[in-house]
């Protein structure tokens, strides 16, 4: 037997590991049983079939139990075939049998061993499938190894790199040079943050990725809105903010956030708007945090590998991404047990959700106030300094 996937050079066994040791309780009270209906075939000869069938039926179950290898089930076989054919054959000899009866053995002995037959096979391909799954459980634990130590090895010398292009780019401003310095600021700016997130998505299945806290999703989607409002020239807008406390990791769900609105950005042109929106689900076990763009939108055949890593599709403005934004927003959210999902169409916009468990209903933060004054202090503290316009829906 051949495994489909069994990778090159590694050899396994073709059969289970046999079971050896000391006889069970089972076996010996089977031994017992079936001397006993072996006695009972000689004292009742003239109905025998009930005592003889009961030891091969007795024989299928024990072999259930204790799966024998090959020998030991063979020596059993052989056993139990010689006894129950001699104490037939007394029967015979004395005239209260009919020698046809005698057929009866080999064809219980054929069932049987077809029976020892599938089993084994069963067996067999049951442990190739375990080989398979601790080897591709090993490959992935080293794939998950290497993309750690890859990026904490490169982090060093990527950010010593780019503190010393952003110094020679400050010394050539205003030279012809500049303009190939800024090149390499930014391919090495983006090569930190692609280092940064596979280092976040390979830690993602720790058990000790995340620190969770309270977080009001309200309040924290208000300190990002702020800290994006003078970024770019879009609209940004605050829809719906439902006051909803979940336990999180502040740090890794604010990555997450940041990689959405990174997203949005790049795929919006100016004065196109970027919503961020709060709702509670109405069974009050999960919350939504939304980032909705009127952007260029996604084709349909890209949705479903839109989350994969390293899968960029085409933005405005002619800046590259890193192709784990969304990779790593998948990566956050599984991690707090919930979901991300997408709902777009070429031409008419995106619209991401961030779906997450709820610690608790939200009408248990009656002192949690409501978002709107806040945000609408975060618009105002932000108008000169954002570049597009800022608009807050009436909540």
């Amino acid at each position: 037997m051949h495994w489909p996937h069994r990778p090159p050079g590694l050899r396994w066994p073709l059969h289970r590991p046999r079971f050896h040791g000391r006889p069970a309780w089972v076996d010996v009270a089977w031994a017992a049983f079936s001397v006993a209906n072996l006695a009972a075939m000689v004292i009742f000869s003239r109905w025998e079939t009930v005592p003889f069938h009961f030891i091969w039926i007795s024989l299928t179950l024990l072999y259930g139990f204790r799966v024998w290898s090959t020998r030991p089930t063979a020596w059993v076989l052989a056993v139990v075939m010689v006894t129950t054919a001699t104490t037939i054959g007394w029967d015979v000899y004395h005239g209260t049998q009919s020698v046809d009866e005698l057929n009866e053995v080999p064809l219980m002995a054929a069932m049987f061993w077809m029976m020892v037959w599938h089993a084994q096979r069963r067996l067999a391909a049951d442990t190739e499938r375990d080989l398979v799954s601790k080897e591709n459980a090993r490959l992935l634990a080293t794939q998950r190894r290497f993309l750690q130590d890859a990026s904490h090895q490169l982090r060093t010398p990527i950010t010593i790199a780019l503190g010393h292009a952003e110094l020679l780019a400050g010394d050539l401003a205003g030279r012809t040079e500049a303009r190939d310095i800024e090149v390499v600021v930014g391919e090495l700016t983006r090569l930190r943050r692609l280092g940064e997130r596979l280092l976040m998505i390979a830690a993602s299945e720790d058990p000790d990725f995340l620190h969770p806290e309270p977080v009001a999703l309200d309040r924290f989607v208000l300190e990002s809105f702020r800290k994006w409002l003078p970024t770019s020239a879009r609209r940004w807008t605050l829809g719906r903010l439902d006051p909803v406390l979940i336990t999180a990791d502040r740090e890794r769900l604010g990555l997450a956030l940041d990689a959405l609105l990174e997203n949005a950005v790049r795929h919006t042109a100016t004065g196109e708007e970027i919503r961020l929106s709060v709702l509670r689900d109405r069974d009050g076990q999960t919350a939504r945090m939304i980032v909705a763009d009127s952007g260029e939108g996604i084709a349909p055949a890209e949705l479903d590998r839109i989350f994969d890593r390293f899968r960029s599709g085409s933005q405005l403005g002619g800046t590259r991404g890193t192709g784990l934004g969304l990779a790593l927003v998948r990566a956050v959210a599984r991690a707090h047990g919930g979901e991300v999902r997408v709902r777009s169409a070429r031409g008419e916009g995106s619209e991401f959700e961030l779906v997450l468990p709820v610690r608790r209903p939200a009408d248990g933060l009656a002192g949690t106030p409501d978002g709107a004054p806040e945000a609408r202090q975060a618009v105002q503290a932000g108008g000169p300094l954002a570049a597009g316009r800022t608009t807050v829906e009436e909540l």
